[in-house]
């Protein structure tokens, strides 16, 4: 089974947590066993004001918080949308469907690369990983060459990063992935 990162947002933490612990009280109170993997998972949702964790797995992510720059208010929704693909740390956590939001998104890639370099793919690699939560590094390296960000020689022996000017929404979300990943 693969990992799935999951966005669990709480607004009060306090209330979250009396809400799980009479949970587990009133089940505890029905059978003295631990919960099973999937009844916590459950728990889990129901605290924090979700139907069951299905629920919660369908829920959109959480929007942004926004910076102190104010950032992320001056954003499209698509780019919203990308940012919100992005952990703390600045990696991305998931691949988006929506293509005008996997646009977006394969910028920030392309940024973690040196264009004055070749790269192996082997580099290209390790640089992919760093850059993902959700371990798909083959499908960040082809859509940046899809996208035109990446070339590479037939035998992909050799990657460059590709000189690209990006536009005006591009440049606001990188900038507000840019002071996400500093918050962190």
């Amino acid at each position: 089974m693969s990992r799935e990162v999951i966005s669990l947002s709480v607004p009060d933490v306090s209330a979250f947590a009396r809400a799980l612990g009479r949970s587990l009280t009133e089940r505890h109170a029905r059978k003295p066993e631990p919960p099973g993997h999937v009844e916590l998972l459950n728990l889990l949702a129901r605290a924090a004001g979700q139907r069951n964790f299905q629920a919660l797995r369908a829920a959109p992510p959480p929007p942004p918080v926004a910076t102190a720059s104010g950032a992320p208010a001056s954003l499209s929704d698509n780019a919203r949308k990308a940012l919100g693909q992005f952990d703390a740390q600045g990696r991305l956590v998931r691949w988006p469907v929506k293509f005008s939001v996997q646009r977006l998104v394969v910028w920030a890639l392309w940024t973690r690369f040196d264009g004055r370099r070749l790269y192996t793919e082997k580099e290209v690699n390790a640089v992919l990983k760093d850059a993902n939560a959700f371990g798909d590094h083959v499908t960040l390296r082809r859509e940046l060459i899809n996208h035109r960000l990446m070339s590479r020689k037939s035998d992909c022996s050799e990657y460059r990063k590709l000189p690209a000017r990006p536009d005006a929404e591009t440049r606001a979300l990188l900038a507000a992935w840019r002071a996400k990943s500093r918050g962190a």
